[in-house]
């Protein structure tokens, strides 16, 4: 074998078992495709976690273990799907992180979702983050509904931010005004 094809056990079948009318290509076929099956398969036993690994069956095949660990997944994935899909349901913004971060840790899970085969569209991410925001993006909210355009969620997230920042601002004027307030009070009563 001049060319080491750790892959060779994962594209072509196994060869027929030699015997002794086996040709010397057959031999050699065997055993490049046998040699290659031992390294995909040590390869893959070192990356697996060995949690995953104590779960699977034992076998001297690669690409039956590669199946094997497509077939622990699938099950999982359905799992993991249901999941996600609660999590983006249930999620609301407590404005404790920034609501940029917050609008990616959604997109990232409607992104996830995609790729475990369901089918998400772009409104969808933008729907479920518009409703999880708390009652102050009120007037935000009624904006987005109100306006024809559509945004994208790079939009959406950079109108969100330039709210909070708003919010924020407004907030410690409020904040400086009700304490001003209560110095001018305080000082009049002494």
């Amino acid at each position: 074998m001049g060319v080491l094809d750790l892959d060779m056990t994962l594209l072509k079948d196994k060869p027929v078992d030699i015997n002794e009318y086996s040709t010397a290509e057959q031999v050699a076929l065997s055993e490049s495709w046998k040699r290659s099956s031992r390294l995909s398969l040590m390869f893959m036993k070192m990356t697996i976690a060995k949690n995953i690994k104590t779960s699977l069956p034992q076998t001297v095949n690669a690409l039956e273990y590669l199946k094997a660990v497509e077939d622990r997944f699938r099950s999982a994935d359905k799992s993991l799907a249901g999941t996600i899909m609660a999590e983006l349901t249930t999620m609301k913004y407590d404005g404790n992180r920034g609501v940029q971060d917050y609008i990616l840790n959604m997109a990232d899970k409607a992104a996830k979702l995609k790729t475990l085969g369901m089918q998400v569209d772009e409104t969808f991410p933008m729907q479920f983050i518009l409703n999880s925001l708390p009652s102050q993006f009120s007037a935000f909210k009624i904006h987005y509904n109100t306006n024809k355009e559509k945004w994208s969620l790079n939009e959406l997230t950079n109108m969100c931010v330039q709210e909070e920042v708003r919010l924020g601002e407004e907030g410690r004027q409020i904040a400086l005004a009700v304490t001003h307030g209560a110095i001018k009070k305080k000082k009049g009563k002494y």
